[in-house]
């Protein structure tokens, strides 16, 4: 199947999805096939989530049930759909916190939202439970960001968001053998590692899941605020907070900055926004050249037409975390980098774009003790609001 038939099959599964109609087999018939369950995730999975609509978090579940017991024989669609009825409630944990030996946490996978929403899970589970043993379950990638935290350990299990259905879907017997152990619970933060909740991984009672979708319904408020108010409700923890702790030494900069856009274009803003942008930042300025390909390129040209006083960043993402810490400002996409900064305290100038609906924008936002400025490219000029914004919090800091 070419991918440009794969893609029309995922844009009318879509269609069906959004107006809760039901939809046909042929359209999971074709994607489930080699070259469509790509589309799957791309068009229909993520923009699913994405929109933020609680509705929708049914929607996923039926479709997806149905995904997985079709690429593993033992799940049945029934089973699978009523248990996810069941883990989507959320409640108090109510044993006693010695009992717990282990607290296994899964990442979200993706570096930004490890940091706004799995690591204030992280510190509530060492506040709520300090005589076990704490584990981030992902990807050595996001583990670095916290591999200095004397807390916690390490339980690696690697997630290719571009993967296969298959590839993604074979690491539930290694997750749930090693999760799966007495006097053990889980932390599920909505995962792709269980599917967004959907892979059955240990008893009902040991499993505590975050449906990061719905929780907070209609409201406007951030999901590092909300995952504040879901540890605070389910393990008695008031102040949990984001954090990193990666041990790297760092030097001061006066601006860090990141252009990623996490694969997705529409969060940049045209030429030449980022070379004029880079022109009139304070010096000395850092700015990470991202995992390479286009970014880097990208990057590379604007940089050269920025004048003195830029160094680029080559390195792990780890490492350009250390360097935003100790940075006076930060600047960039909405990316990984901003949660990293809001986490941190950093004074940040966010240039928030390509979002799929207002409450993606409205959950995404990053927050933090520091001054942050969002800059709306579809409502300013954009390099004129961001140089406004940049002198307002120089102004505050020296306030």
């Amino acid at each position: 199947m070419e991918s440009t038939s794969a893609d029309r099959l995922a844009q009318e599964l879509l269609d069906h999805c959004l107006a809760g109609r039901p939809w046909p087999a042929r359209l999971l018939d074709g994607l489930i096939a080699d070259a469509g369950n790509r589309a799957l995730f791309r068009i229909v999975v993520e923009r699913l989530g994405d929109l933020f609509e609680p509705r929708l978090c049914g929607v996923y579940a039926g479709l997806f049930s149905e995904v997985i017991a079709r690429r593993i024989p033992d799940l049945h669609v029934e089973h699978l759909a009523a248990r996810y009825e069941r883990i989507r409630r959320p409640r108090k944990f109510t044993r006693d916190p010695a009992s717990i030996r282990n607290v296994f946490v899964l990442s979200r996978v993706t570096l930004g939202a490890d940091v706004a929403i799995t690591s204030i899970m992280l510190d509530a589970a060492t506040q709520a439970f300090p005589k076990a043993q704490i584990y981030f379950v992902g990807p050595r990638k996001s583990w670095e960001l916290f591999a200095a935290d004397s807390r916690l350990r390490h339980f690696p299990i690697a997630y290719g968001r571009s993967s296969t259905l298959d590839s993604r879907l074979s690491i539930w017997t290694e997750l749930r053998g090693a999760v799966c152990l007495p006097g053990s619970i889980v932390i599920d933060p909505d995962s792709r590692l269980t599917q967004l909740g959907l892979l059955p991984i240990c008893p009902e009672e040991d499993y505590f899941f975050f449906e990061s979708r719905s929780y907070g319904g209609d409201s406007a408020e951030p999901l590092s605020n909300l995952t504040r108010r879901w540890v605070r409700e389910t393990f008695a923890v008031a102040d949990a907070r984001a954090y990193i702790r990666t041990g790297l030494d760092a030097r001061e900069y006066a601006a860090t900055v990141s252009f990623g856009v996490g694969e997705n274009p529409a969060k940049r803003v045209e030429d030449p926004f980022e070379e004029e942008l880079l022109r009139r930042l304070p010096r000395p300025v850092l700015i990470d050249k991202g995992a390479g390909g286009e970014e880097a390129d990208r990057v590379e040209r604007a940089v050269a037409k920025s004048g003195e006083g830029i160094e680029m960043w080559d390195g792990s993402f780890a490492g350009f975390t250390a360097h935003i810490r100790k940075s006076k400002l930060y600047i960039g996409y909405d990316s990984a980098g901003g949660h990293v900064a809001a986490a941190c305290g950093i004074p940040m100038v966010s240039i928030f774009a390509g979002f799929a609906s207002e409450r993606m924008f409205q959950r995404w936002r990053p927050t933090g003790s520091a001054p942050i400025e969002i800059i709306r490219p579809e409502a300013a000029d954009p390099l004129t609001a961001a140089q406004a914004a940049i002198a307002n919090l120089q102004h505050r800091q020296k306030l």
